[in-house]
């Protein structure tokens, strides 16, 4: 049976247009986005199936290009909508922390840095840029690596911040092995990160460790 046969308050955009997306199942918002079936299998049901193909909308969101053309009715079409949508994403957390102070608001910079490194297959360190009220001016990737491993500039680090004329900065970098354990190495670094910021009077506030189902705050450890 066709959505459009559906009593007009369990079709998924009307329930979200009456009720609001909070109402809506994870196979029914990707219905939404997904707009159409195929042949005998509606939006609906199509999602339901990616979802349990996938293991989650999580693991959908990291899915790589080939991963979507290996499954029939998904393609390139709809892994670039799907890229598009996370990356506009991206930027209206970005927004929202330009708008208000970032660090009074851990949990906004958890999602932000969630949304940009969470499913990376290889190392990554961001920095983000803040002023002396701890809203943020720029966030870039600054180094990138291999699957375990990246090499990290404190020199181009700071660089950076002075080009931004930043009064404080937010670091973080994923493990793409899972383990959200800061290292040894991630320690002294961030230690390192500090001591060199602050000959510059630059504020090290955090350096976070994104996993894969948690991201670690060395600054709540007791690393800062």
């Amino acid at each position: 049976m066709s959505i459009t046969d559906w009593p007009a308050d369990e079709r998924p955009r009307e329930k979200l247009l009456a009720q609001g997306a909070g109402s809506l199942s994870d196979a029914e918002l990707l219905a939404i986005f997904l707009r159409v079936g195929i042949a005998g299998k509606s939006a609906v049901d199509l999602a339901r199936e990616l979802l349990i193909h996938f293991g989650s909308l999580q693991s959908l969101f990291q899915a790589n290009l080939g991963d979507f053309d290996a499954i029939s009715g998904i393609g390139a079409a709809k892994y670039a909508q799907m890229q598009a949508v996370l990356e506009m994403s991206r930027r209206a957390l970005a927004e929202q922390l330009k708008q208000k102070a970032s660090f009074a608001n851990p949990s906004a910079v958890r999602d932000f840095l969630r949304l940009r490194l969470r499913g990376i297959a290889h190392e990554e360190f961001h920095a983000l840029y803040l002023d002396s009220g701890y809203c943020l001016i720029h966030a870039e990737a600054l180094f990138k690596g291999t699957i375990n491993e990246t090499r990290i500039y404190p020199r181009e680090l700071a660089r950076q911040a002075l080009a931004h004329n930043a009064a404080a900065i937010i670091v973080a970098h994923n493990h793409p092995s899972g383990s959200s354990e800061p290292s040894s190495a991630d320690i002294l670094l961030t230690r390192q990160l500090q001591h060199g910021l602050e000959l510059l009077e630059i504020k090290l506030l955090d350096h976070f460790i994104v996993a894969a189902h948690q991201i670690v705050s060395l600054a709540e450890l007791g690393h800062l």
